[in-house]
């Protein structure tokens, strides 16, 4: 029977919930902040944890510089928070699929107008 659901999965998701609750309220550097967790892939012997974030306010590069500064602080305390035994290390990576959604829903919305005017005509 294959595995419906893995365990890396479910640690993935408690990493992201945990994560997004201690830059939320925890995290008092200035760059970080309007910052959403997209998804978290954590390697399969729980060394490694990529976060995917985005935001909307355009500042990716000082939010990135926030992110990393703030990383070995997030780590610790996940660590207390999650009772792993082993703790990842944290690397953050944008993730601009949110972008390329918006400006593509902009593209399809133009070209729909641009049909509806040519049916006018």
């Amino acid at each position: 029977m294959p595995r419906d659901y893995a365990r890396t999965d479910r640690v993935a998701e408690q990493i992201q919930r945990e994560l997004a609750e201690l830059i939320r309220l925890e995290v008092k550097d200035p760059r970080v902040r309007m910052v959403t967790l997209t998804a978290v892939e954590v390697t399969a012997d729980y060394s490694h944890a990529k976060i995917y974030y985005t935001t909307l306010d355009g500042a990716n590069d000082k939010l990135q510089q926030g992110l990393e500064r703030a990383s070995g602080f997030l780590r610790s305390q996940l660590a207390h928070a999650m009772k792993l035994r082993v703790t990842p290390q944290l690397h953050f990576i944008y993730d601009a699929s949110v972008e390329r959604g918006t400006r593509l829903s902009q593209l399809i919305d133009q070209a729909v107008a641009s049909d509806h005017n040519l049916d006018k005509n």
